[in-house]
């Protein structure tokens, strides 16, 4: 007997067994037990229990949705992926400028998205990139040094203001091997701007890697003021000591303490946007990938990183009883927070505003993913 059969006796024999007297009643638990299987007690209950109502679609309660992701996931999809997985909050700061650069690059969008996109709050973005979100792995490499590390000072909490104090630090591209025949990468932050520069060493000697500190700096949009560090041997030697400390205007060189990664959480955090996200995991022994690495770093991706991807930054820091409360202002990009800078000299940011504007961020993603693929091909082979 099918359900929906049972379902029809049972509906006739409950109809019968209301107003049935106690004789006849049994009868018909007799029946419900043969025909439809059931224990007698199931089968009382079943009689006695009232018809399930007709099936009805749910009230939903609270506002009706005004984003619906089968319309904004299109569009969102290849932005969030262009900008290297933001959260919502950062998502929200980048698509004014970022909708544009869509439009001109992928596709005229109707101005009903358009609008709801420009509308819509960080948390209903986050809601909305959900299911794209992918987990990741990190790994880190730090090889402690000890030549002149009593003389260097250790830095405390960072009260400067203004640009030009930069957090240095190393990232191994060993493959998981980790025995100085590979090549690493040099990422450095400004802790006010957040402005960012990669650089790749064919080794952690002193020579290679002041050579490439000296490089970063000329980059800078502002004047190097101050230089904290790790303790390893590429940074705490007399070279760099000497080419930060031998100048007409000195720049401050302080260390982190040693085992206290924390010490240096503004590069620290940003080893995986900046180095992992682009280069992974993969082991580079091939130097002759070193200036291509260099000219991708210094060209499309750290312009994408600079001019295109906001930030959070921390603006106050509070116990409130057991509970540590961090605020964070507006997320905005490095360059943003340059052309704000009154450090910065009006020529430079003229220079920055013409670069500006003439990159587009789709554009720049395709030359680095073209370029990293030329790196891929040229890594695998024999030095």
């Amino acid at each position: 007997m099918s359900t929906e059969t049972k379902a029809q006796v049972l509906i006739r024999l409950r109809r019968r067994y209301v107003t049935a007297g106690t004789e006849h009643k049994t009868k018909l638990l007799d029946q419900a037990v043969e025909r439809l299987g059931y224990h007698r007690k199931a089968a009382i209950r079943a009689l006695r229990g009232a018809p399930a109502p007709p099936w009805a679609p749910a009230l939903q309660l609270g506002r009706p949705k005004s984003y619906h992701p089968q319309t904004l996931l299109p569009v969102l999809k290849p932005i969030w992926f262009t900008a290297f997985q933001p959260c919502g909050s950062r998502l929200h700061a980048l698509l004014p400028e970022w909708l544009p650069a869509y439009e001109a690059d992928h596709r005229r969008l109707d101005a009903d998205v358009r609008r709801a996109l420009l509308a819509a709050s960080a948390r209903t973005l986050d809601r909305l990139i959900a299911p794209l979100r992918v987990s990741v792995r990190r790994r880190g490499g730090t090889r402690p040094g000890s030549l002149l590390r009593q003389s260097i000072p250790i830095r405390g909490p960072w009260t400067e203001e203004g640009p030009g104090w930069l957090e240095l630090d190393t990232v191994a591209l060993c493959g998981g091997a980790l025995d100085d025949r590979h090549l690493w990468m040099l990422d450095g932050v400004d802790i006010r701007t957040a402005w960012v520069e990669l650089r790749t060493l064919e080794n952690r000697g002193q020579h290679c890697t002041l050579a490439q500190i000296r490089d970063l700096e000329a980059s800078l949009p502002f004047a190097l003021l101050g230089v904290d560090s790790d303790n390893g041997g590429e940074f705490i030697n007399h070279h760099l000591v000497a080419y930060l400390g031998q100048r007409k205007q000195r720049v401050r060189f302080t260390r982190s303490r040693p085992w206290r990664k924390n010490d240096n959480a503004h590069v620290e955090q940003r080893n995986w946007t900046h180095v992992r996200q682009h280069f992974g995991y993969q082991r580079y022994d091939n130097p002759a990938v070193a200036p291509l690495m260099n000219a991708l770093c210094k060209g499309p991706l750290g312009q994408l990183l600079n001019h295109f991807l906001p930030t959070h930054q921390l603006r106050e820091k509070r116990r409130t009883g057991t509970r540590m409360v961090r605020l964070y202002g507006p997320a905005q990009t490095p360059y943003t927070r340059v052309l704000a800078a009154a450090e910065v000299t009006k020529a430079k940011k003229a220079v920055l505003r013409s670069e500006h504007r003439r990159l587009n961020p789709f554009q720049l993603a395709r030359d680095v993913e073209r370029q990293q693929r030329v790196i891929a091909a040229q890594r695998q082979v024999a030095a």
